[in-house]
This record gives C-alpha cells, sequence and structure tokens, in this order.
C-alpha cells in the first residue's frame, strides 16, 4: 500500500513545488502544474516556456485541468482517510498506548508512559500534531535549495540543448558553403581542362593535315616515279632498233627522279609535349590565383555579439540589432555586452598586418586584445585601438591612453601592424602611407586582432595579393 501511495504522490505532483496540484492548469504540451506556480516561473522568464519541456505557450492564461483537479481532491481525501485511520491506530510498540508526544532528543514518536519512563527523563516532548507540523516546515524548508538547484540544472540543459541545435546548425551551414566553393573549384578545372584539351586537339589536327598533305604529295611522286621505272624496263626489253630509236627520251625520263632534301621533314613535325604537359599543375595553378584570395585575419564567428551579422567568408561584420530571443548559445569565448568580434587565430610572436576597410561607417574600433580579457561584463583593460566615435578619432587604451588624434582627411581602411616581440602596435592610412599612432607595451600574452563596431555599414578585412616566386 505504501509503495501504490508513493507513486499516486507522485502522478498527482506539480513538478514545480512538488506538492499535491491545487487548481492545476494544462499547457499545450499536455504539461500540467498549479496555476500559482506556473504564473510565479512565468513572472521571472522572458518568455512563457513549458518549465519541463521549454516549448512555448502560446496561451498566456492556460484552461484548467479538470479532470485532473477532480482526481487530485479525490486523492487527498482518500489520503486524509488514511491519515486519521493510521493516526487513530498508531500505539506504542513498548506500552500498547497511543503516540501522542515526540521527543525532541530521540526524534521519535512516544506515549505518555514513554515520557515518564527512564529512556526519556529529562527530555523535551512535543505534541504530535505540533512536532509533524514544524518537522514538515523544516523539510519542507530544506527542499528549497533542491528546488533551486534544478531549476538551474533545468536551465543548463535549456541551454545545452540549444547548443547541440546550434552545433548541428553550424555543420550544416559549413557543409554546404564548403561545397559550394568546391563547385566553383571543380568548374574551374574542368574548364581549365576542356581548354588544355581542345588546344591540344587543335594542334594535332593541324600537325595531323600537314602530314596528310606531305603523304599525299609523297604518294604521287612514287606513283610517278613506279610510272617511270615501269616504261624504262618496258624499252630495255625491246629489240635493239625500237630501243635506240627511244634511247634518248628513256634517258631523259630516267633522270627526272625528286631531290632527296626535299623529301625531309621540317622541324616542329610532332605535337609540341613539352608546351601541353611542362609544369602543367604549376601554370593551372597560377591562373587560379585570380579566383582565390587569402585574408591575413578570419574573424571568429563564435566570438561575434549575438547582434553583429558577419558574412559568408567570415571577412566583413557588421551591426544588426537581432530581437530573437537567444539566437547563439552562451558559450564563453563569445562577448555579450560590447559589439565585438574576433580573428580567429591569435600571436605571441613575429610580425603581423592586416588592413581594415572602415570607408564611412561613423562609430567603430580596431585593434588587438589580450585573450585574458573578460568577454562578459566591463572589460577594464587589456586591450589598444584606435577608436572613431562623435567624428574624432582616438588612440585609446585604458587606464593608460585616452588621447585624441590628428587626422588630415577621412580614413577609408586602417592599418594594423603588430611586431609582437618588439612590444609595437602601429596604425596607418594604407591610402595615403601616413602614419596615425603607434602604442608601446610589453606584451606577455597571445593578441587577438578585433573589430568593435555599431554601424549598418560593414567593415572588411580585405584580402592581400598573391604572388608567386621561384626559388631556383
Amino acid at each position: 500500500m505504501a509503495a501504490r501511495v508513493s507513486q499516486a504522490e507522485m502522478d498527482f505532483s506539480c513538478p514545480i513545488c512538488t506538492d499535491i496540484f491545487q487548481n492545476p492548469i494544462v499547457l499545450s504540451c499536455s504539461h500540467s502544474f498549479c496555476k500559482a506556480c506556473l504564473q510565479k516561473w512565468w513572472s521571472e522568464k522572458l518568455i512563457h516556456e513549458c518549465p519541463l519541456c521549454k516549448r512555448r505557450s502560446s496561451k498566456s492564461d492556460p484552461p484548467c485541468n479538470l479532470a485532473l483537479k477532480n482526481l487530485c481532491e479525490a486523492f487527498l481525501q482518500r489520503l486524509s482517510l488514511e491519515e486519521n485511520a493510521s493516526r487513530s491506530e498508531a500505539l506504542c510498540s513498548m506500552h500498547s498506548e497511543r503516540l501522542q508526544l515526540f521527543c525532541l532528543d530521540h526524534m521519535q514518536p512516544v506515549c505518555i508512559v514513554c515520557r515518564d519512563s527512564i529512556t526519556h527523563i529529562s527530555h523535551s516532548f512535543r505534541p504530535i500534531s505540533e512536532a509533524a507540523q514544524d518537522c514538515k516546515e523544516s523539510l519542507k524548508s530544506s527542499l528549497n535549495p533542491l528546488k533551486d538547484m534544478l531549476e538551474c540544472l533545468n536551465q543548463v540543459k535549456a541551454d545545452w540543448d540549444h547548443t547541440a541545435e546550434h552545433i548541428m546548425n553550424q555543420a550544416k551551414h559549413m557543409e554546404k558553403w564548403i561545397m559550394e566553393q568546391f563547385k566553383k573549384l571543380h568548374q574551374f578545372l574542368q574548364k581549365e581542362e576542356e581548354a588544355r584539351i581542345t588546344a591540344l586537339r587543335e594542334e594535332e589536327e593541324q600537325k595531323s593535315q600537314n602530314m596528310r598533305r606531305k603523304i599525299e604529295a609523297l604518294s604521287r611522286e612514287i606513283a610517278a616515279l613506279s610510272d617511270r621505272i615501269r616504261a624504262t624496263e618496258e624499252e630495255l626489253r625491246a629489240d635493239d632498233i625500237s630501243f635506240l630509236h627511244n634511247y634518248k627520251a628513256a634517258v631523259k625520263r630516267v633522270k627526272q627522279c625528286p631531290l632527296l632534301e626535299d623529301l625531309q621533314l621540317g622541324p616542329g613535325a610532332l605535337i609540341d609535349v613539352a608546351k601541353h604537359l611542362g609544369n602543367l599543375s604549376f601554370y593551372i595553378w597560377t591562373k587560379m590565383k585570380a579566383m582565390v584570395s587569402y585574408t591575413p585575419v578570419i574573424l571568429d564567428p563564435n566570438t561575434a555579439n549575438p547582434e553583429l551579422l558577419l558574412s559568408e567568408d567570415l571577412q566583413s561584420v557588421k551591426y544588426k540589432k537581432i530581437y530573437v530571443e537567444r539566437p547563439f548559445p552562451r558559450n564563453p569565448e563569445r562577448f555579450e555586452d560590447h559589439a565585438t568580434v574576433l580573428g580567429s587565430k591569435g600571436f605571441n610572436s613575429g610580425t603581423h598586418t592586416w588592413n581594415v576597410e572602415v570607408r564611412n561607417n561613423t562609430n567603430w574600433a580596431v585593434g588587438v586584445t589580450a585573450e585574458s580579457v573578460p568577454r562578459k561584463g566591463e572589460i577594464l583593460t587589456g586591450y589598444w585601438e584606435i577608436w572613431f566615435c562623435d567624428g574624432k578619432y582616438r588612440a585609446y587604451s585604458p587606464p593608460v591612453t585616452n588621447k585624441v588624434l590628428s587626422v588630415q582627411r577621412p580614413l577609408q581602411s586602417i592599418r594594423v601592424f603588430l611586431d609582437w616581440r618588439k612590444g609595437k602596435l602601429s596604425f596607418s592610412d594604407p591610402d595615403t602611407n601616413t602614419h596615425i599612432y603607434t602604442f608601446k607595451h610589453t606584451f606577455t600574452g597571445k593578441l587577438f586582432p578585433f573589430i568593435n563596431t555599431l554601424d549598418i555599414v560593414p567593415l572588411r578585412i580585405p584580402p592581400v595579393d598573391i604572388t608567386t616566386q621561384l626559388e631556383m
């Protein structure tokens, strides 16, 4: 019976307060909760969703679950009868007296005889009803941390479910992008292959036609020479008088032979194999430079503030207010309080250069930041930047540097040069090759390029020119 009652309590318990349902309501996902519990839960949330399955509720005032309400009332009534019956039958195992008191020292029900026995001498007692109420309140308060923990775990699970979904979406998007890029390469290679085969066949046709003309001319010479030989042999078989009469003509006919030097193949008769096959892959690769690019800094979408929108090639970023609730997971790399995105690779040695096209943007910052800067909350130090706002350019690196710069003309692009070992970070105008500002600092950790923007016009990191140099 005890097991069945425990199971029934689970069936009739609200998942939020874990007590028997009071005025239960039902959501569209079929989960039920106490009306008061659900309203309190929703008051602390931005969206109305099921506390169990996180499905969004389309109704702010869900209907009453009348069937469940009737079952709960019947269950409570039956439970009350059973408790009354058990209370009336609860007797002391030692004295067969009713258990009316609760020993606070031994924490167990006792009868009046037990109270006066030596076992409980000087102990404190409470009436059963009062002690039960106090113990229930104490146990209920002990449940609050567990409920808070459960809510926290449910929220973490919801976050992780969102992250798992985002990972799948990332993979699908990247797979599509990779396939598109390889499709372009395949099309280029196929077109180049067709052009190479066409050039080979054209040369083959040209050389073959030349050879056919020579062979036809040679065949005519062979036929003519065969006729002379046959006619001369017939003259030789004639009688002496006839032979001598035709001797002069026969001699002239025999002497009419083609010059052997005219029958030699001239240069270039064969297909130029070296032209078609020599360094074939290299020359195709050099032609591919027109369709491929290399960008020194690639933006990392996993670090981008949710209100930033990156291009497909991860070379440009713009500000775009997103009103969708939590479009991205709350991963630790992502900036949440600053409209910032980092480069995908950090630098802790060497020299590095990249440009950023700022054009007519009105609120932006470009520079480098330490890997250790917090991604959530205020950033007090650890970054070096050129900041453009309110029509002014500033060299900014709190708490040390906040300097208004004198720039002769509005910048269309800004060049960043980092010499990590020497501790120099320089900014210049690549269009006029004019120096803007140089930070000097002893860098000790990895630095990441970053862009911060509140403009809807994209800031872009352009690709660099690709050159080919042969080493002999």
